[in-house]
């Protein structure tokens, strides 16, 4: 048997749950089919302890092809798999691309997507609790915040910063980005505001909603060259399908996007040859030209014991609990990635290189695990 609805969302990412809701909104019947599970664990809710997340069934660990600008590596490439997607399991930092980000969109061929297109739409989504004006938004549905907690490294670094003659930044997504300074987040009441939270919860018990977990799409329904509708598996190994009057909706994020595409029959006709799948239709840039940014970390040793390491562990971890449980404050209602600053090291005006300060050493970013 076939459930039908009006549109079916394929991930339940941060563009998985925004369009879903404003669908349901409209009073459109809605599918959301994801395949991790549900984002009920307090790693997902504490900010301190996103890392947690990374590596369980929760994340998808993606490798690189070895790549020959480092070394011929292989690099893991961390995703989300739970409602939420990227937004339950990431450091939370609210940061928007720059101007010329999406003007580059708009002359490449996307009209809409100029940056004096899509600034509207960024005031409306923001609840800013400080920052106000041409540039930010106070009345949206996402909370953006300042941290409730300033560890003494991340102070360090940025009045150390100031000292070399860098600027002190208090709003990299102001008119300048360059500087110094501490990230606003995701986050209110000490909580993280994923888009789940933000988007789908307060849909919960909407007729117009269905939300199915641990479910992972298998392929596309094609006519006619169109998508009318999915396939899914669950955990007891079924197969289910689900068709949509009026159209799929692909977020399943920059990487399964693309391969649910081309297990669908749409992408290079040549590489779907090699493995065997039928070419529905020939589109060459289907998984093609991916680029993301290279985190590099680099350790320094202090000269007292103020790292993070060992709060998570004996009475210092007890502590934390009982001051977050209570007042929503201290280490756990803090991102980690505190502070940080953005550089433009070929003098263009428009920084290259962004810098994150931790108070901590995390030797295995593939599974998450924080050592020092």
């Amino acid at each position: 048997m076939t459930d039908i609805y009006d549109y079916i969302v394929a991930g339940a990412g941060s563009a998985g749950c925004t369009v879903a809701s404003r669908l349901v909104q409209a009073g459109k019947r809605v599918l959301v089919v994801e395949a991790g599970p549900a984002d009920n664990t307090r790693f997902i809710d504490m900010p301190a302890t996103f890392a947690k997340v990374i590596g369980t069934a929760r994340s998808w660990i993606y490798q690189s092809e070895p790549e020959p600008s480092v070394g011929g590596r292989s690099l893991p490439i961390p995703q989300g798999r739970t409602l939420g997607g990227g937004s339950s399991i990431n450091a939370m930092l609210y940061i928007r691309g720059q101007p010329e980000d999406y003007d580059g969109w708009r002359d490449l061929g996307c009209p809409g997507w100029g940056w004096d297109e899509v600034l509207p739409v960024y005031r409306r989504l923001e609840r800013n609790e400080r920052l106000a004006g041409e540039l930010h938004g106070s009345e949206g549905p996402l909370p953006v915040s300042d941290p409730r907690n300033r560890h003494p490294l991340s102070l360090a670094y940025v009045r150390a910063a100031q000292q070399a003659g860098y600027r002190f930044n208090d709003d990299f997504n102001g008119e300048r980005q360059e500087g110094v300074g501490f990230y606003q987040t995701t986050t209110a009441d000490g909580e993280r505001q994923s888009a789940a939270k933000v988007f789908l919860r307060p849909l919960a018990g909407n007729a117009n909603l269905t939300v199915v977990t641990d479910a992972l799409v298998t392929a596309l329904t094609l006519e006619n060259g169109a998508a009318t509708g999915l396939s899914y598996q669950t955990p007891d190994g079924h197969n289910h399908t689900a068709s949509a009057k009026d159209e799929v909706i692909l977020a399943a994020g920059a990487l399964a996007t693309p391969k649910l595409m081309m297990l669908s029959g749409l992408g290079p006709a040549a590489h779907l040859a090699e493995i065997d799948i039928p070419v529905v239709r020939d589109m060459p840039a289907v998984g093609r030209d991916l680029q993301d940014h290279v985190a590099a970390p680099l350790y320094a040793l202090t000269r007292k014991p103020v790292s993070l390491l060992g709060e998570d562990r004996g009475f210092k971890a007890l502590r934390h609990g009982i001051e977050y449980l209570l007042f929503r404050r201290g280490l756990l209602a803090s991102n980690v990635v505190e502070s940080g600053g953005f550089f433009d090291t070929d003098g263009d005006g428009r920084p290259d290189v962004q810098f994150h300060v931790l108070p901590v050493m995390i030797e295995n970013a593939e599974h998450g695990s924080v050592e020092r």
